[in-house]
C-alpha cells in the first residue's frame, strides 16, 4: 500500500509535540488549542470535531458529483 503523504505529516507532528509535551494531555491540548487559533486568524480553515469533519467530507463529495454531472452533460464543441 503506498503511503499517504498527508497522513505521515499529522503522525509526524503528533510525534513531535508528544516529544515536547512529555505526553501530558493538558499541555498538549492547550497547544494544539493554540495552533488550531492561529491558523484560523490566518484565515485557514480548521477541523474542531469529528461532525465538523464528516460535514466537510460530504459538502466535498456533493461538489465533485455536481461537478461530474456538469461535465457529463457537456455537449462536444460543434464543427464548423
Amino acid at each position: 500500500m503506498k503511503a499517504d503523504p498527508i497522513l505521515e505529516e499529522v503522525w509526524r507532528v503528533k510525534d513531535k509535540l508528544s516529544r515536547e509535551m512529555a505526553a501530558a494531555l493538558a499541555a498538549y491540548s492547550a497547544k494544539l488549542d493554540a495552533i488550531a487559533d492561529t491558523e484560523e486568524k490566518a484565515g485557514r480553515k480548521v477541523i474542531r470535531s469529528a461532525a465538523e469533519l464528516q460535514q466537510l467530507v460530504a459538502q466535498r463529495e456533493r461538489q465533485r458529483a455536481q461537478e461530474s454531472a456538469l461535465a457529463l452533460n457537456d455537449k462536444p464543441p460543434e464543427k464548423s
